[in-house]
């Protein structure tokens, strides 16, 4: 999968993008800063996360997707194992950390996720993100795995009703990957996961990339 692919379909599948000993060394670093957790969102603020974001920025099979001036704006923890497992419906990823709250129509849907507070801006932003998520374990057939359907995110945002016609009327795909793979993914398009039915762990990285302008006066969390 490439650019173009990642264009159409609104996501792309990138292997080995890391290796073993750089998924190890960031297992060491979730264990002691997420331990017994399914997760976090508040990972952007340590340096080293700091660090992966502008690696994986350069890498030559990410690079074509992300613009010059986009920055890394949230990074998500992601656990999924035997005893921390979960299943996701079929949903789009509609809100974005922000500093301060903003009086205006465009805006909706306020709420404080983590001690941070969120908001679904206009679908004109929505449009431009990317997300990039790292797998740092090998994620199989058993393990969680999201499933996506392709070119969902033309559609735009989608009410329930969209979002189901838009899921049978097209075959969902399973996005397995190998450990240092990543996923690019537009947050518009329709995803979900099942429950891992396997006893390994999933773990994830989950990197939201966007301008670093942002309208109607709102201005990110943090970008780095």
């Amino acid at each position: 999968m490439d650019a173009s692919t990642f264009t159409t379909q609104g996501f792309a599948l990138f292997p080995k993008v890391l290796g073993e000993a750089e998924c190890e060394s960031l297992a060491s670093r979730l264990a002691a800063v997420a331990p017994d957790s399914a997760g976090t969102r508040g990972l952007l603020s340590q340096p080293w996360c700091q660090a992966l974001a502008a690696g994986l920025r350069r890498h030559p099979s990410l690079a074509p997707l992300l613009p010059g001036d986009f920055a890394a704006v949230q990074c998500t923890y992601f656990e999924k194992s035997a005893s921390r497992n979960w299943l996701v419906p079929v949903h789009q990823d509609l809100s974005i950390p922000v500093a301060a709250r903003v009086e205006h129509p465009g805006l909706s849907g306020w709420s404080e996720k983590e001690g941070a507070l969120h908001v679904q801006p206009p679908v004109e932003l929505l449009r431009q993100l990317v997300a990039l998520r790292l797998h740092i374990d090998a994620c199989g057939i058993e393990d969680g795995p999201l499933r996506v359907v392709p070119s969902s995110h033309l559609q735009g945002r989608m009410d329930e009703q969209a979002a189901a016609k838009a899921r049978h009327s097209q075959t969902e795909v399973i996005c397995t990957l190998g450990r240092g793979g990543v996923m690019a993914m537009r947050p518009l398009l329709l995803h979900a996961s099942s429950k891992s039915s396997g006893s390994s762990r999933r773990r994830v990285l989950h990197f939201l990339f966007g301008p670093r302008i942002l309208p109607l006066g709102l201005q990110w969390q943090q970008a780095v």
